[in-house]
């Protein structure tokens, strides 16, 4: 037995590790593509790259674990069944279940290790991948001008030059534009026909060098009243001009965590529990507000010990409203309008709000239930990859690679699905989430009844005689 179990831990854990570091790596240059244009360009420091897609390789586990704990347990059953050393084992006396019962364990430890890592490690993951991300984006490209375009990524700068020379440095037919630069906040612009630019020792300060030009600036004339500004214009001429322009807004700043840290992917299963807990508590009270305002608003003013709007004909006060005069009824029908308007609208706020915390309720609770997720589906698509990897009879990155990438698309898709209708509130999360694994599940228990009994499948069984 304990040979027996050293064999298919050896058989498993090997293409087990390999398809799990290729699935992430696909993944994360899947991630790169996404998100390459916000990358390049902007001169990050590698350290940057290389911490956002450590951030982003976690964030990706939840997809590349069950994939590959799928494709190998196509693999390794497919290679002992085409090897005939399942049908050995089964000689001896041994059931399937039997002989896959280290493997479960197995996976059963994967999946209590999957789920502590959705717990802790994700939702630190998630926030500083997005916080990360964020200051990224945020980042404007590196200073680097081209011939006839204006450069705007300095703050307060638009820089176009006609003809630029990186490698020198040189500039010909030069145009800035400082936007509220001047002196109380006027607009400068600067011509010159000639220049060079350079980059200080430190890197902080770019120092434009410009020859045969002109500057002109418009002054605001602060504390002058309108009538009395006569707008004045001053131009200047230059022989030759040093600019100092400040790069600090260039550089890379981290944004604070403190932006993300409310979010439900940042939470783990206790915070969401308690998250959930408060929003329901305030959706109770929210409805028991409405209800409180439609019985208020339904009460009707008593006078007199009679309701005021008794239309009864024998009743005294039936006749109130006639005898006004066209001026006072028309004041009353006014007020009772906007009364009416306004109690409409506090009803449509208070519903509003209700059903805004239910869809954040249900965020949160898809959340909660993609961490478990995550660990049932080690168990569930081992339990599918491993019956049909016996049936199959075929190891090899072929059949099993083509056949556990197509039962994992349909079981994500189906998971999508699940989750998009819970968050359009036509399911509940808790069914929303679990779709795709109960619509797999009848599937886990026909092939292991299959792969049981060694009941082959003719679909499968010609495309791999032709394979």
């Amino acid at each position: 037995m304990k040979r027996t179990t050293r064999l298919l831990l050896r058989s498993f854990l090997g293409p087990f590790i390999v398809t799990f570091l290729v699935a992430l790596f696909f993944l994360d240059m899947q991630f790169l593509w996404v998100y390459a244009d916000e990358l390049i360009g902007k001169g990050l420091a590698i350290h940057v790259v290389l911490e956002l897609l450590i951030y982003a390789s976690a964030r990706l586990v939840n997809l590349a674990l069950p994939l590959a704990i799928l494709m190998s347990s196509i693999m390794t059953l497919g290679s002992l069944a085409e090897h005939q050393e399942l049908t050995a084992l089964k000689s001896s006396g041994m059931r399937l279940g039997v002989i896959l019962r280290p493997l479960l364990v197995t996976m059963c430890i994967v999946s209590a290790g999957a789920l502590t890592f959705a717990n802790h490690v994700w939702p630190v993951a998630n926030l500083k991948f997005r916080t990360l991300l964020y200051s990224v984006t945020r980042k404007k490209p590196t200073l680097n001008l081209e011939d006839g375009v204006f450069y705007n990524g300095i703050e307060g700068y638009a820089i176009r030059a006609a003809s630029v020379d990186n490698a020198t440095g040189a500039l010909e037919d030069v145009l800035i534009h400082q936007h509220g630069g001047g002196r109380d906040g006027a607009g400068l612009v600067i011509q010159a026909r000639s220049g060079s630019m350079q980059t200080s020792s430190t890197g902080r300060f770019l120092i434009l060098d410009l020859k045969d030009g002109a500057s002109h600036e418009e002054r605001m004339e602060p504390g002058v009243r309108q009538r009395d500004r006569i707008y004045p214009h001053l131009r200047t001429q230059f022989g030759h001009q040093k600019i100092r322009i400040d790069l600090s807004s260039l550089d890379f700043a981290k944004a604070d965590e403190a932006l993300f840290k409310r979010a439900y992917e940042m939470m783990s299963l206790g915070q969401l529990e308690a998250a959930i807990d408060s929003l329901e508590a305030e959706r109770v009270q929210g409805a028991t507000a409405l209800l409180d305002f439609g019985r208020r608003s339904m009460n009707q003013p008593v006078h007199n010990g009679r309701p005021v709007f008794d239309w009864d004909s024998t009743s005294a006060h039936a006749d109130w409203l006639l005898r006004l005069g066209p001026s006072a009824e028309r004041r009353v029908h006014d007020a009772a309008r906007d009364m009416l308007r306004n109690s409409i609208q506090t009803a449509r706020n208070q519903s509003d709000d209700r059903r805004s915390k239910r869809a954040l309720s249900d965020r949160h609770s898809i959340e909660w239930h993609r961490k478990l997720f995550l660990a049932s589906a080690c168990v569930l698509l081992f339990l599918i990859g491993a019956p049909l990897g016996a049936i199959i009879r075929k190891g090899g990155l072929g059949l099993p690679t083509v056949l556990a990438i197509l039962l994992f698309v349909l079981y994500y898709v189906i998971t999508i699905m699940g989750e998009r209708m819970v968050r359009s509130g036509a399911l509940s999360p808790a069914w929303g989430m679990w779709l795709g694994t109960l619509v797999m599940i009848p599937a886990a228990i026909l092939l292991n009844m299959r792969a049981s009994r060694e009941i082959s499948w003719r679909p499968i069984s010609r495309f791999r005689d032709r394979g």
